[in-house]
């Protein structure tokens, strides 16, 4: 991976498993199986590359629409992936963090989610943000909700961060989007308003090391201005 100026926050839309699958002669399922394996790769070399937070948007709130067969196979990837590698999150402190609501997923899912959780909410240098039935416009509701309901009369930024499922985080410096569409569709609005946007034809199931150097190596030419005249 590109040595130089690393985000310190990247975010993941991991889209293409369905299209991967169909050019493959696949059904989707398979295309999001391949993409669970590709998950493990990505997030380890990120964290060796000297990335502090990955965030996967793995389950929005609009994919509740998609076939149940393919929903429920989706839920089950992230079981298996979360208990595949619970031991690897603590040997190598990473700190689990579920943004979304979880009350309307798989009881099985759910537990899974939240020991996970509780086995490593004492880590901090590594943080992996996993985005389960999650929308960013929902989340924002929910933050301005919450702080209402803790007294403030007037909400302020801080009040939408204090209350937010990223509580604590740095705001993301980077999402990278696979399989060629180019928006961002509901994933952390709030926490990327700076954030630079690399879009690539390449499917997830197909974005490797390769392919995540080749992003760093973009983000770190970049000049970020947060507005102001002169590159920070």
């Amino acid at each position: 991976m590109t040595k130089g100026n690393i985000p310190r926050h990247v975010g993941f839309i991991m889209d293409g498993n369905g299209r991967w699958a169909k050019e493959h002669g696949k059904p989707r399922t398979f295309g999001h199986k391949k993409g669970a394996d590709v998950i493990h790769e990505i997030v380890s070399a990120s964290f060796n590359g000297g990335i502090e937070v990955v965030s996967l948007y793995a389950f929005s709130t609009e994919n509740w629409a998609r076939p149940k067969d393919e929903v429920d196979s989706i839920f089950d990837l992230l079981r298996k992936f979360l208990k595949k590698y619970a031991k690897e999150l603590i040997d190598e402190e990473i700190k689990l963090i579920i943004s979304g609501d979880l009350s309307a997923l798989p009881e099985n899912l759910r537990s899974e989610c939240l020991e996970r959780i509780a086995d490593t909410c004492r880590f901090s240098e590594h943080v992996l943000n996993i985005a389960i039935n999650y929308g960013s416009k929902a989340e924002i509701v929910r933050a301005v909700n919450q702080a209402l309901k803790n007294g403030k009369t007037q909400i302020s930024e801080e009040d939408i961060a204090e209350n937010s499922y990223t509580k604590g985080l740095p705001d993301i410096d980077l999402i990278v989007r696979t399989g060629g569409e180019q928006r961002l569709s509901n994933f952390f609005l709030w926490q990327a308003a700076y954030a630079e946007l690399y879009f690539t034809d390449v499917y997830w199931p197909d974005f490797h090391k390769k392919q995540l150097g080749e992003a760093i190596g973009w983000f770190s030419n970049r000049q970020r201005r947060f507005g102001d005249v002169s590159p920070k």
